[in-house]
């Protein structure tokens, strides 16, 4: 890492790719690393419209993005996302793996559809999106992989059994990368926020929303930009950092 006048270090040179990047915290990691000066692959499944926002506003801070739209669930695409980011910029450092999605149900009422198809983009998707990204990272005797948990994943929740499942499964997965890849100079860790002021999260009622609030210690939600600096941080500080979960929850879990 590069360091700027003031002695911090800064992302100059570095490419990097975040999944799921047109919303919520994935538009905030995004953000962040831009302005740290890295160059950022924005991926999209969906959300084209939001891509090519968050597209022109990291011009407007003059930094690098491009736009790569797939679905990280499907190996083929996921495949496809990484090769277009190689393609464009030759390297690739940084993966964010934040794409994901909730079908929130108590077990008993979940479709066998519901558990699939969360598995398959939380879960799969990680997986599927590491794996494809590795070699480039090995070549280069260099990578950062930040994937993006949850508290959920750590103490269960009800309604999210598969939520909670893909989430906590991300966390052992991060581990095994972790330990496979050190002798590579490539880390892995996890951020596991806790409830986060973005779309999903709008979602809730209004009076469920309120009993969250009175489980959180720090009686607030994060902001999403919250996360991007923790990512940003593993990515630019954390070279002594692999295989550990950093909890961004205001307490709810300790």
């Amino acid at each position: 890492m590069s360091e700027n006048g003031n002695g911090t270090h800064t992302l100059e040179g570095r490419v990097a790719l975040v999944t799921g990047a047109a919303r919520g915290i994935g538009r905030a990691v995004a953000l962040e690393l831009a302005t740290r000066g890295a160059a950022v692959a924005l991926n999209y499944h969906t959300s084209r419209e939001k891509a090519e926002q968050l597209a022109l506003e990291l011009e407007a801070l003059g930094a690098k993005s491009m736009l790569v739209q797939g679905d990280v669930a499907c190996r083929d695409e996921a495949q496809k996302i990484i090769q277009e980011v190689l393609a464009a910029w030759k390297r690739l450092d940084i993966i964010v793996n934040n794409a994901g999605i909730n079908r929130d149900k108590s077990l008993r009422k979940m479709t066998d559809d519901e558990w699939d198809e969360v598995i398959h983009v939380n879960l799969n998707g990680t997986f599927y999106c590491t794996k494809a990204a590795l070699p480039t990272m090995i070549n280069q005797k260099f990578g950062r992989v930040i994937n993006i948990s949850s508290f959920v994943g750590q103490a269960g929740n009800f309604g999210q059994a598969n939520y909670s499942a893909s989430k906590g499964a991300i966390i052992a997965f991060t581990k095994t990368v972790a330990l496979e890849m050190a002798k590579f100079n490539i880390t892995a860790n996890v951020i596991a926020p806790g409830f986060t002021s973005t779309e999903m999260l709008d979602s809730v009622p209004a009076d469920v929303l309120g009993q969250i609030m009175e489980k959180i210690p720090l009686h607030r939600f994060a902001k999403p930009e919250e996360i991007g600096k923790a990512a940003a941080f593993l990515a630019t500080d954390g070279d002594y950092i692999t295989g550990q979960q950093l909890n961004i929850n205001g307490g709810i879990y300790m």
